[in-house]
């Protein structure tokens, strides 16, 4: 997309494979229309920039969509998908809402702290893995559930969160 152009130190954060990916969702939405893309473009950053996403990489995309700062960190903020600090290798979202909490997600968030030596909101030392707590993930049927990475995981039990911890390289 040629209409849209980063200034000075801002570039480097934005390669131009970055650029590419975001200028694929920009396409999709009508002249002038940039900022539509500000949740696929967060993913993409974020992806990029190990996990999470800074305040000069959100300001950089504030630019580059040509948007204001505020609705970009709006954004950010309000979707639990988004990290504002540095997070762990892997990232374990536990369901805490009604449906997972009436089947069993305390026990989950229990389990999978002992198993981690870590709390909610934490990160491991060895930087592995980050533990959050998260509304709702959508899969209310298949509670209590979790999401490692980008992968749910449906109907846990101790024994099933060991597998599936066991399985992480």
């Amino acid at each position: 997309m040629s209409d849209l152009q980063l200034t000075g130190s801002k570039e480097q954060l934005f390669n131009a494979d970055i650029r590419q990916q975001i200028d694929q969702w920009v396409a999709k939405y009508p002249s002038g229309q940039s900022q539509a893309a500000v949740i696929p473009a967060l993913h993409i950053l974020q992806d990029a920039h190990q996990g999470w996403l800074s305040d000069p990489l959100m300001d950089a995309l504030a630019e580059y969509l040509s948007m204001p700062t505020i609705s970009v960190y709006e954004v950010a903020t309000f979707y639990t998908m988004f990290e504002l600090k540095p997070v762990g290798k892997h990232k374990i979202s536990i369901c805490t809402n009604i449906s997972c909490m009436l089947n069993g997600s305390e026990q989950v968030v229990e389990h999978i702290e002992s198993r981690l030596g870590v709390g909610l909101g934490k990160t491991t030392s060895d930087g592995k893995f980050t533990i959050k707590e998260v509304e709702c993930l959508g899969a209310c049927c298949g509670a209590p559930m979790m999401q490692l990475d980008r992968d749910y995981h449906e109907h846990l039990t101790a024994e099933r969160i060991d597998q599936i911890l066991d399985g992480i390289s």
